[in-house]
């Protein structure tokens, strides 16, 4: 299994950007699909976007961040990144990173498929 240690987390005003990155460590990282997900205070932990194993050339994106947020995978720098874009305060969450195994298995969505997390980073968007 791989470790993952998130970054990149911070205030932010409405409209601005941020730029979280994910680094694995202990496991063959390019074979891993991976995803980020995020919990607000009071809500259940939900999708934002995932990437597909090796090349990355499937992406998901949850529609409440579609054209906003971009997944990206160096596997060369073990790490996965994502933009963020055109904040507003309804993205304020705990930011995770998560792996899931994926050599020859399709990409997914849901946070049970997904067998190795961060431990988060909080992201914070002032109105």
């Amino acid at each position: 299994q791989v470790q993952l240690v998130e970054s990149g987390g911070g205030l932010v005003q409405t409209g601005g950007s941020l730029r979280l990155s994910c680094v694995a460590s202990g496991g063959a990282f390019s074979n891993y699909h991976m995803g980020w997900f995020r919990q607000a205070p009071g809500k259940e932990r939900e999708f934002v976007a995932a990437i597909s194993w090796w090349n990355g050339n499937s992406q998901y994106y949850a529609d409440s961040v579609k054209g906003r947020f971009t997944i990206s995978r160096d596997n060369d720098k073990r790490t996965v990144y994502l933009q963020m874009n055109s904040l507003k305060p309804e993205d304020t969450a705990v930011y995770y990173c998560a792996a899931d195994w994926g050599s020859s298995r399709p990409l997914k969505t849901g946070a049970a498929d997904f067998g190795s997390w961060g431990q988060g980073t909080q992201v914070t968007v002032s109105s």
